[in-house]
């Protein structure tokens, strides 16, 4: 065989590769939980979705609640302000 990787040596190679980029991001959805504003309250809402996910009267409920959700698939949370902008990211991907 000529020199330079093997081909069992390629395919053992792209196979890890697909698998572990197939861990870390489905479909290329992610579970990170963002906590943001919802009609007179807070929502939880899965990044990508359009649905929520869960809806509270106060923020910090919405937060303990994507919290829960970030620990359980190692994502972040991402808090936003009433206006709408980003106020804090919590990660929990270790």
């Amino acid at each position: 065989m000529a020199k330079g990787k093997s081909w069992l040596r390629i395919l053992i190679e792209l196979l890890e590769v697909f698998f572990n980029s197939s861990k870390r991001n489905k479909r290329g959805r992610t579970w990170h939980q963002h906590v943001v504003p919802y009609e007179d309250g807070w929502a939880v809402r899965r990044e990508g979705n359009k649905r929520i996910t869960s809806k509270h009267r106060k923020q910090s409920t919405a937060i303990r609640k994507a919290k829960s959700l970030a620990r359980k698939y190692k994502a972040d949370v991402i808090i936003h302000r009433a206006g709408g902008g980003i106020r804090d990211r919590i990660s929990y991907d270790d």
